[in-house]
């Protein structure tokens, strides 16, 4: 759905005017908007998520291992689509708050797409580069949103998210290098004049959530804390944004209505939107892509 039409619905879980900031910024912090009975639940099964990955001595499709993770001291970097791995990730995603928010933003028919989980430990988390979601996972629209949500207070020395206010307006930028590499990555050289007056530090309390647009540019730094930051992110887009390209991140809920009703007909902007590789072929997951584009910057 497009944005005009998502504006023609009254709001529900937010105000119209934290819309109206959303699709200004393309970017939403909403403090505490998550109560204390989600969050024991959702921490619970986090620590389950994170033993469960004892035992595990290398990447694979569920698990991304941080560096000095081992039997005796487990650590995840990312757990790709914890809502396969948990019910209360997925009864989140679904029957929380969250699809009422989604639909505030998307509109009325909303549908799930994939979700992640991921975690920067202290003094060890990375930094995310700067880049843009949809490219990674286009659709026909550009209706589609990841909504976070901190387990933990997150301040500016734990890494928390940035955006760039107002990115989603402009071009979308390749995450292609110029050998057509998939980087998923923005070089800071890049992106436009005077960019930093419109960085924005996304931190919040526990319980906090933050909507990023799918075109809006965004990153993190490291974690410099003593304290971990797990992010708990769920993307969903409108009924009728229709993806056309393999969902990175597969999973048993792709598609399924979390909102409203299924879609007649699909949403089109007439923006396009590059495609990425084939993921059909499997997914390694982003920092493994921009870690490789900056040792070639570095050696250059």
């Amino acid at each position: 759905m497009l944005e005009a039409d998502v504006l023609k619905y009254p709001t529900k879980a937010i105000t119209s005017e934290q819309r109206a900031a959303f699709f200004a910024n393309g970017s939403l912090v909403l403090e505490s908007f998550v109560g204390n009975n989600w969050l024991r639940r959702l921490r619970h099964a986090v620590s389950e998520s994170i033993e469960s990955a004892r035992h595990i001595t290398e990447n694979n499709a569920v698990y991304l291992l941080e560096s000095g993770h081992c039997l005796e001291a487990p650590a995840l970097r990312r757990l790709n689509n914890p809502v396969c791995h948990h019910p209360d990730f997925w009864r989140f995603a679904s029957e929380s708050p969250m699809a009422e928010l989604a639909a505030d933003l998307c509109g009325p028919n909303v549908k799930f797409y994939h979700s992640k989980l991921n975690f920067k430990w202290p003094h060890v988390g990375h930094q995310f580069d700067w880049h843009q979601d949809i490219p990674a996972w286009p659709h026909t629209d550009y209706s589609p949103i990841s909504i976070g949500l901190y387990l933990e207070d997150c301040g500016v020395e734990q890494g928390p998210l940035m955006a760039i206010n107002g990115s989603h307006r402009g071009d979308l930028h390749s995450m292609y290098d110029n050998n057509r590499n998939w980087v998923l990555r923005i070089p800071e050289e890049d992106l436009e004049p005077g960019w930093q007056d419109h960085l924005v530090n996304l931190t919040g309390p526990a319980g906090s959530v933050v909507v990023l647009n799918c075109r809006v540019i965004h990153g993190s730094h490291e974690n410099n804390s003593t304290r971990m930051r797990p992010l708990l992110l769920n993307v969903y887009s409108s009924a009728d944004s229709m993806p056309y390209a393999f969902n990175p991140l597969a999973n048993q809920y792709d598609g399924v209505i979390v909102h409203g009703e299924p879609a007649r007909y699909a949403s089109h902007d007439p923006r396009g939107c590059e495609l990425p590789p084939d993921w059909s072929k499997g997914y390694v997951g982003p920092w493994q892509h921009q870690a490789g584009a900056r040792a070639d910057e570095e050696s250059s």
